[in-house]
């Protein structure tokens, strides 16, 4: 496949302090990097800006879709088949040209047989790359691939530093556990097939940043990683956007929660269920829920529980548009299974809501003594700590006051950024 020439952003502007002692030219990789098709989308943005601003030279190297990055960050796209993005989900798309291509193909056969392909595929058309552009850069920095060409950059002679948000088998975990018919779980288990590149690849990465304590620990667990290996560090948040709105009154009967509708692993069932127990004696709550609504389990449980025309679902919201939402809620809900960090919870923390969380992976870490933590996939204790705080504007007061508190502390990308490059630059030490 053609390499598209990079794509230079503005000049970088005058970087604040804190700045590193030895500038590295970084490549940043990440298969799919849109930060509206996920998390992980919004964390290569503002990590990749965060190094830049200490003074680093970054270079994003992303598959579609791309990723919006700030100046001073330049983008390198590596093309893909881009099948999730075709008419008919991609089954018509193959070409001829395409069989002249190994990665090509597998990409485009493991598609059509259920599989998810684009980290092993992205991972080999990044190190082509790479070992064309060798000379360009001094260190890798790959954001959840855990692909085999991961591999092949290190023989290739570039250090490699990888970030894991959480293990992915906790997701395989969860959906065989919410799927009961055989035929389900088969094709989950195809879909989920990457799992095993990833388990066989992450032992052998020499230094991988983790994004929380409780992170850490299961991709250890999960992925047999030497914990003298991983450095956790907690995401920042970029608190000049998401932060207090005083022109905008919270509504003292809003719940919002962020969450992928069908997505076992965040828990929407246990919020909707909460919701329905407190809808009848609050005919004026709302439930606020940014994601996108499809046919499935959960507008079946909607339409069940009689919730059609109260559940709002809202999606394709700007950056201003979300910290609105956030500014607007009485109280913003995580009721997520498991959670490697838990990106809208300290979102919302930095918008000075009241959060409650479950004790679902690193979502305890997170919130601290800021938020109400309740037991995961327990619909009653949710539905008694939301009747709770509702009742109480005085405690939510204090609880906005203490998610300020809170991310002003511990969600800073500058603090963030140097404890990334103590890293980078004990990597380097070792690679010289």
């Amino acid at each position: 496949m053609l390499e598209t020439p990079i794509l230079r952003g503005a000049p970088r502007a005058q970087s604040p302090q804190p700045r590193t002692e030895r500038p590295l030219r970084i490549a940043f990789l990440s298969y799919r990097s849109d930060p509206r098709v996920g998390g992980q989308g919004v964390y290569l943005a503002q990590a990749a800006q965060a190094l830049a601003r200490i003074g680093h030279k970054v270079t994003v190297l992303s598959g579609p879709p791309y990723p919006e990055l700030a100046e001073g960050v330049d983008l390198v796209q590596i093309p893909s088949l881009d099948l999730y993005n075709q008419p008919h989900n991609g089954h018509r798309a193959l070409r001829w040209r395409h069989l002249t291509s190994w990665t090509d193909t597998s990409e485009y056969f493991g598609h059509l047989f259920g599989r998810f392909m684009e980290p092993e595929t992205f991972g080999r058309r990044a190190a082509k790359y790479l070992k064309k552009h060798r000379r360009d850069f001094d260190l890798v920095i790959d954001n959840q691939c855990i692909a085999y060409g991961l591999l092949d950059i290190e023989r290739a002679g570039l250090p490699v530093v990888g970030v894991i948000h959480h293990p992915i088998r906790r997701d395989l975990e969860l959906a065989l556990a919410a799927e009961p018919e055989w035929g389900m779980r088969a094709l989950i288990r195809q879909w989920y097939g990457f799992l095993k590149m990833q388990e066989k690849v992450a032992p052998r990465l020499k230094d991988v940043v983790v994004v929380s304590e409780a992170a850490g620990r299961d991709v250890a667990h999960c992925l047999a990683i030497d914990p003298a290996r991983i450095h956790p560090i907690l995401l920042g948040i970029d608190q000049s956007v998401f932060r207090l709105q005083p022109d905008i009154r919270r509504r003292p009967e809003r719940l919002l929660t962020t969450a992928s509708a069908d997505v076992p692993l965040k828990g929407l069932r246990y919020l909707i269920e909460a919701y329905a127990m407190l809808a009848e004696a609050r005919p004026e709550l709302e439930l606020v829920v940014i994601g996108k609504l499809r046919e499935g389990p959960t507008a079946d449980l909607i339409d069940e529980l009689g919730l059609t025309n109260r559940v709002r679902f809202i999606h394709g919201l700007t950056t201003d548009e979300m910290v609105a939402e956030y500014a607007k809620a009485s109280i913003c809900v995580t009721p997520s299974l498991y959670e490697g960090f838990g990106l809208p919870a300290a979102e919302a923390m930095c918008c000075g809501a009241p959060v409650v969380v479950t004790d679902g992976g690193a979502l305890p870490e997170v919130v601290g003594e800021a938020g109400v933590v309740v037991r995961k996939a327990d619909s009653q204790a949710l539905a008694t700590a939301l009747d709770q705080l509702l009742d109480d504007p005085s405690r939510r007061a204090a609880m906005s006051e203490a998610s300020l508190r809170r991310a002003r502390q511990a969600f800073d990308w500058n603090r963030a950024a140097m404890q990334y490059d103590a890293v980078l630059q004990a990597v380097m030490s070792r690679a010289c």
